[in-house]
């Protein structure tokens, strides 16, 4: 198995997506202006020298699934390699954009779409796809050198599960029980993603 600080990851230099000022949590306004600036002024780095620097940001996918009110959170399990995580629920699925996803300037889309593939089997047609909101936490040395572009899809089908059963565990929960899923997560992003979009959306 390749070593994943070997992997090359999308990254964008700090001081020019962060042109305008850092902004902590979910920003909202403006997406077409940050993905276009991302897509102009991206490159690949070597994800083990990205962990610790500062001065780029990497770039991931981070989706959230909903069919009708329920949405899909999952948990990892002890097989899991991030102990740290075991027993937590998360909202996103995603991961790191790579080279293999450069094509024919879409690289962002066929990002995204690569990891809800590889992460998820959906037996469905996606209704919807929209970008909500891009995610920036400051609180935790992971999330300082991450950023995050925060995905809702609209599912016709509640045929979904993860691909590797053997590390995650994963289900659709109704929209108002979602806080007591993930209550205690040490998770920074669930809780922005939670509290300042699915909150929301509580009638």
């Amino acid at each position: 198995m390749a070593n994943k600080d070997d992997e090359q990851v999308l990254v964008i230099k700090s001081e020019v997506i962060f042109t305008d000022g850092k902004w902590q949590g979910l920003k909202t306004e403006s997406l077409d202006y940050y993905i276009d600036l991302i897509k102009k002024n991206c490159g690949f780095k070597r994800r083990g020298d990205m962990e610790n620097d500062v001065t780029y940001q990497q770039v991931v996918s981070y989706i959230i699934f909903n069919f009708e009110d329920r949405y899909f959170l999952y948990k990892y399990l002890p097989g899991a390699g991030e102990k740290r995580l075991i027993d937590t629920y998360q909202i996103g699925v995603g991961g790191h954009i790579n080279p293999i996803d450069d094509k024919e300037g879409n690289i962002l889309e066929a990002g995204i779409m690569r990891e809800w593939n590889e992460e998820v089997d959906f037996n469905g047609c996606l209704t919807s796809k929209k970008l909500i909101g891009i995610i920036h936490d400051e609180s935790g040395s992971v999330e300082r050198v991450h950023i995050g572009l925060v995905y809702s899809f609209t599912g016709d089908s509640q045929e979904i599960s993860v691909r590797e059963k053997d590390k995650i565990a994963g289900e659709l929960v109704n929209l108002e029980n979602i806080g007591e899923y993930i209550r205690g997560n040490n998770g920074a992003w669930v809780h922005v993603v939670y509290n300042e979009y699915l909150l929301k959306l509580i009638k």
